[in-house]
């Protein structure tokens, strides 16, 4: 049987994918959850507390799991290999996402908000390149990436890739198949130009 906090965070992610972030207000998820208001403050401090929650638990690309566990990958797996996995749950993270979050940009205040509320809590955006960054630098510290490699820059090119092909699809509905997108993804930032 789901717990209260979880009726709350499904009631969340509902909401959340319906209305967008900005439009959504703590008071909706609640009632579609069945509880009051103050109930939902029990469990969560505040609308951000609500969206990173979302992002973590009710997502089901678990983009920043598998991006935490890349140092356990360095030297034990091919380079390629891992960032097709990367690219795959990269694409299906930010697709899954953008109904959430898009909203979000169309209100200057809230923006502003949400971005000192995920700097106190030290999340945000930036996480994923960080984590794949640091990855990079351990796979070229090993060896098996070129020393004139810029990790950040990779991270940077590979994630940007994942972000727009997430960004086209959700536009136009159109999707590709993601193990071949991944590949082709990351045969151009391996091979180069």
């Amino acid at each position: 049987m789901a717990t209260t906090r979880d009726r709350m965070l499904d009631a969340a992610a509902h909401v959340m994918r319906v209305r967008g972030l900005a439009r959504a207000t703590t008071k909706e998820i609640a009632k579609e959850a069945g509880f009051s208001e103050a109930a939902l403050y029990k469990h969560f401090s505040d609308k951000t507390d609500l969206f990173v929650a979302v992002l973590t638990e009710r997502v089901p690309s678990d983009l920043n799991g598998l991006l935490a566990g890349l140092p356990d990958a360095v030297g034990r797996k091919p380079v390629r290999e891992v960032l097709e996995e990367v690219a795959r749950t990269a694409v299906g993270f930010y697709r899954q996402t953008f109904p959430i979050a898009g909203s979000l940009f169309s209100d200057p205040r809230l923006l502003a908000a949400h971005r000192r509320a995920l700097a106190e809590r030290g999340s945000g955006p930036h996480i994923p390149r960080d984590l794949l960054a640091g990855y990079l630098a351990a796979e070229q510290r090993a060896g098996r990436i070129k020393p004139a490699t810029d990790p950040t820059a990779a991270a940077q090119l590979l994630l940007g890739a994942c972000l727009q092909t997430a960004f086209l699809e959700t536009f136009s509905t159109e999707s590709a198949d993601p193990a071949e997108t991944a590949s082709v993804l990351v045969s151009t930032l391996v091979n180069g130009f």
